[in-house]
């Protein structure tokens, strides 16, 4: 066979293994080769509403599976605009500030390759969700993160208007935010649109947990003064609907921006889902108790895990929204979250995912590993019983089976 391994452009391929992504391909590898209980990726194991899934069939039935508007479909963007006003009083023109994409990661590269040329720089909420590194090395810019510390994880206002400089092209704000599961509140949010204004700044904002926060309010950056005109706020299906494999996404900004950002996207995926485009019009005309309903059933499981692995002798960090908790296993004994993780699944049946992966230099944060709690009460039963497991420690402080 001939070797092409020359062709390949090592300097990025380099650049795109140290994310995330490898270790979230590696932990599930090693779920299924286990057959332990996956608690990593963040995807629900049951089905979202079924009046969604439902009007998804009839779509198939009634014929959409082509090629649907470069934009998305008018009903599902009319959708979008009438879901930001109706939630937060937001005013957007379906026609021409709404763009739909496949996924929240796709409208986050979009936005960042559109957005950024080589050497412009990024400033980041750090740990960060892997895809933002991963963009921004694809669009030749550069990271740069504020990081919030463990375990409040409080944006440090110095620390970001620190990591700005004359070459700040975008600021990436995620609330509810993965990793962590902090919610922002607006005294933080304020202080960053601040910075935005005073440095001539867009600040895009991801987010895609925006009804599953548990303890204090989302607020949209876009809603603040000054902010709706100054703002990419990003958003998907996913996470609210536990449809996270249809990939149906959306951007809201201003004409131009819009603009800017279709025109990448198109030489991404052009369009995806035509008929979960359809479907997802249902979804977002679901009355808001049903919404409340998925955000208690998702904070009773968040409580339920987090009882468990404070029974388990873990340190858990506080969590008021998302799929996710954060533990420091140096509670056990333990100083590599990696290796941790990796003995966790072979020694007990539960797969996490080590925290370093979410920061470009983890520093203290390399003892800390993330659970997902999106799963069935009877799974996260059953993964607290294992976790029970962790109370047993050899004089070293590693794992051991249980007996």
């Amino acid at each position: 066979m001939e070797d092409t391994s020359h062709l390949v452009s090592r300097h990025l391929v380099a650049r795109m293994r140290g994310f995330g992504t490898t270790i979230f391909s590696e932990m599930s590898a090693l779920a299924v080769r286990t057959g332990s209980i996956n608690l990593g990726q963040g995807f629900p194991d049951t089905d979202g509403p079924a009046e969604v899934l439902d009007a998804a069939v009839e779509a198939i039935r009634a014929g959409y599976n082509q090629y649907p508007p470069g934009r998305g479909i008018p009903t599902l963007r009319q959708a979008i605009a009438d879901h930001q006003h109706r939630y937060y009083g937001l005013s957007y023109d379906p026609d021409r500030e709404v763009l739909v994409t496949a996924g929240a990661t796709e409208a986050i590269a979009a936005t960042i390759l559109a957005l950024c040329e080589t050497g412009d720089e990024v400033v980041v909420l750090e740990p960060t969700y892997d895809s933002y590194s991963a963009s921004i090395a694809l669009a030749g810019a550069v990271m740069r993160p504020a990081t919030l510390h463990h375990p409040d994880y409080r944006v440090d206002i110095d620390a970001v208007r620190a990591a700005v400089s004359p070459r700040t092209r975008l600021l990436l704000v995620n609330s509810p935010h993965n990793p962590t599961g902090r919610v922002l509140d607006r005294a933080e949010l304020s202080a960053i649109a601040d910075i935005a204004a005073e440095r001539d700044l867009i600040v895009v904002t991801d987010e895609v947990y925006e009804h599953l926060a548990f303890d204090g309010e989302h607020i949209p950056m876009a809603t603040l003064p000054g902010m709706r005109d100054r703002t990419i706020t990003i958003s998907s299906a996913g996470k609210t609907f536990s449809c996270t494999g249809w990939k149906i996404g959306w951007v809201c900004a201003s004409p131009a921006l819009i603009d800017a950002v279709g025109t990448t996207k198109q030489f991404l995926t052009y369009v995806n889902g035509a008929p979960f485009q359809h479907a997802i019009v249902a979804g977002l005309a679901l009355p808001e108790a049903r919404i409340e309903a998925i955000r208690t059933n998702l904070r009773d499981r968040r409580d339920q895990l987090h009882n468990g692995l404070m029974t388990a002798g873990l340190d858990v960090h506080p969590c008021q929204g998302t799929y996710f908790l954060t533990v420091d296993v140096a509670s056990l004994g333990e100083t590599d979250g990696l290796a941790f993780c990796r003995a966790l699944a072979e020694r007990i049946g539960v797969v996490g995912i080590p925290s370093s992966v979410f920061y470009l230099d983890p520093g203290p944060a390399r003892s800390l590993v993330r659970f997902a709690f999106c799963k069935r009460p009877d799974v996260v039963d059953e993964a607290v019983r294992r976790l029970a497991a962790l109370g047993r420690h050899t004089s070293s402080g590693r794992v051991r089976s249980p007996a």
